[in-house]
C-alpha cells in the first residue's frame, strides 16, 4: 500500500515531472515485486507452499541464493542505495519538491524510513533466525525471473538511461 502512495505522488504533482517519476517509480517497482514474489512463490516444502515471515528463518543459511535475491528486493523496497528502489523514490520526492509538494515529499521520507524497519525485520529473519527445514528445488523459470529482476535492481544506478529515456517518452506520448 505505501508504495502506491509513493506513485500516487508523482500523479498528485500533476507535471510532467511528476508523471516522469511515477513512470520510473512503477517500472522499478514492478521489478522489485515480480524478484520478490519469484522468492516467495519458489519457496515450498514438501510440495506445500510457504507463507509466513517465519518460513524464511535461517533462508540465508538453507539456500544463500535465494537470500540474496530477496534481501536485495528488500534493501531496494526500502529505498536503500545504490539499489533501483532509492531511485525510484528519489525521482518521485525530486518532482514533489519541484512541483512545491515539500510537506509530501517529508512525509514520503519518513513514511520510507519506518517501512524500511519491516524490510529489514524480513532479512533477520533469513539471516539471524533458527533454520528451518530445507526447501523443496525451484524450477529453472524462477529462479531465472529472480536473477534478471535482481541484476535490473542491482545494477539500475549504473545504467539508468534507457528505463529514464523510455519514461520521458511515455510521458510525453500520453500528454502528446
Amino acid at each position: 500500500i505505501g508504495h502506491i502512495g509513493y506513485a500516487l505522488m508523482g500523479l498528485a504533482v500533476a507535471s510532467d515531472e511528476g508523471l516522469h517519476g511515477l513512470a520510473i517509480y512503477m517500472a522499478i517497482y514492478l521489478a522489485m515485486n515480480l524478484g520478490a514474489f519469484a522468492v516467495l512463490i519458489a519457496m515450498r516444502r514438501q510440495g506445500k507452499a510457504v507463507s509466513r515471515i517465519e518460513d524464511l528463518a535461517g533462508l540465508g543459511k538453507t539456500d544463500p541464493a535465494m537470500a540474496m535475491w530477496m534481501t536485495i528486493f528488500m534493501f531496494s523496497m526500502a529505498g536503500i542505495p545504490p539499489l533501483a528502489g532509492f531511485f525510484g523514490k528519489l525521482y518521485v520526492f525530486l518532482a514533489a519538491v519541484q512541483g512545491g509538494f515539500w510537506t509530501l515529499a517529508v512525509v514520503g521520507v519518513l513514511t520510507s524510513v519506518i517501512s524500511a524497519f519491516y524490510y529489514l525485520r524480513i532479512v533477520k529473519v533469513m539471516y539471524f533466525d533458527d533454520a528451518q527445514a530445507p526447501l523443496d528445488a525451484r524450477p529453472q523459470t524462477l529462479t531465472m525471473v529472480m536473477g534478471i529482476s535482481g541484476i535490473f535492481t542491482t545494477l539500475f544506478f549504473i545504467m539508468p538511461a534507457p528505463l529514464v529515456r523510455a519514461a520521458q517518452e511515455a510521458v510525453s506520448a500520453l500528454l502528446g
